[in-house]
């Protein structure tokens, strides 16, 4: 029997949301989003954040999780032996790769940009008086909202390169956390000038500026920031798919 794209996209669909696990961590992701910026809405007074910035504050906790979801669905497979079986109905092997990076993105993209506009929404309702309200309309607003679903996607996605190239999901989630959490930390030990220069190029950097409203100096643009993180995605797929090519499973 032909094996077609769309079969192996339905195959890893139906892997994907027949694990109770997917469901959990899915649904962690978006309670950590919407918690941490309620939280923060209702407790901040001060006045250099806006109402978005304070609404998406869990965005790193949300990323850090669709990365272990999507690291998960990319590893697994190898952790059990189930890979051999995938991969001798899918002898090409790369549209496995595709297939699962197509599935894991699109979900968390969608899931999360849901959940940004819950984040919002609770957010508003919750927010100190000393901080200014906005509106969907408003300038910014909703290439943030939009933009922190696309960056979560994204790093769900790299959570699946990473998961295919290691082979493990404790190293893939391990080298996620360190890229998102731990790379920006020590740039900050770096000299001033040299930290400055780097850091905006960081991967969560990046990625995160999409969802900032305003923007300083030193910092990328909104669009230019996720393409910049779209890099470091594709980087992690081209190496991922070198490995799955050229290696034995």
């Amino acid at each position: 029997m032909k094996i077609t794209a769309g079969g192996v996209v339905a195959a890893e669909w139906t892997k994907f949301s027949s694990l109770r696990s997917t469901w959990i961590t899915t649904g962690v992701s978006v309670v950590l989003l919407i918690a941490f910026g309620a939280i923060a809405s209702a407790s901040f007074s001060g006045d250099n954040l806006s109402a978005v910035d304070l609404a998406l504050s869990g965005s790193i906790m949300a990323a850090l999780t669709v990365g272990v979801l999507g690291a998960l669905l990319g590893a697994s497979e190898y952790t059990t032996g189930m890979i051999r079986a995938t991969l001798a109905a899918v002898p090409r092997r790369l549209p496995v790769l595709w297939s699962k990076s197509l599935v894991a993105g699109l979900a968390a993209a969608v899931v999360m940009t849901a959940g940004a506009f819950a984040a919002f929404a609770v957010s508003s309702a919750l927010l100190n008086d000393k901080v200014g309200s906005l509106a969907l309309a408003d300038d910014g607003v909703l290439r943030a909202l939009v933009g922190a679903g696309l960056y979560l996607g994204l790093v769900a996605i790299l959570g699946v390169a990473l998961g295919m190239l290691v082979r493990s999901s404790a190293g893939a989630i391990a080298i996620l956390a360190g890229l998102l959490l731990i790379v920006p930390g020590l740039a900050a030990l770096l000299p001033d000038k040299m930290a400055d220069t780097i850091t905006p190029y960081l991967p969560s950097n990046a990625g995160s500026a999409v969802m900032a409203l305003t923007h300083g100096e030193g910092t990328l643009a909104p669009w230019t920031g996720l393409a910049v993180f779209a890099g470091y995605v594709v980087v992690a797929l081209v190496a991922a798919a070198y490995r799955l090519k050229k290696t034995d499973a």
